[in-house]
């Protein structure tokens, strides 16, 4: 994934704030692992899943029509106090323990 300047993603701001999120590949879009819900009131304010997104998304275990990955969620004024919620599970692509770092 590529950001802009000023541009902030969900993944980011759960690093920030310690959630234990993994976001194994970085923001990449090469895993699933960022996988949230997204409340169904603000889903219209984003735009639509790339198709990158999508394949990832297919591979995340508890996949709802409300799911997103975190690292492609771009935050803005629109989603203030948006509240994600966590799946139950995850597909860890770690198996030592590794918590990955925000660059």
């Amino acid at each position: 994934m590529s950001l802009k300047l000023g541009e902030r993603s969900a993944l980011l701001a759960v690093f920030w704030y310690g959630v234990e999120l993994e976001g194994a590949c970085e923001a990449s879009l090469a895993c699933s692992t960022c996988h949230v819900y997204i409340p169904y009131e603000l889903l219209e304010r984003l735009p639509e899943p790339k198709e990158a997104e999508e394949d990832m998304l297919d591979m995340a275990p508890a996949l709802k029509d409300n799911s997103r990955l975190g690292c492609q969620i771009i935050l803005n004024k629109d989603l203030d106090g948006m509240e994600l919620t966590l799946p139950p599970m995850t597909r860890n692509f770690y198996v030592d323990g590794h918590v990955p770092e925000p660059h």
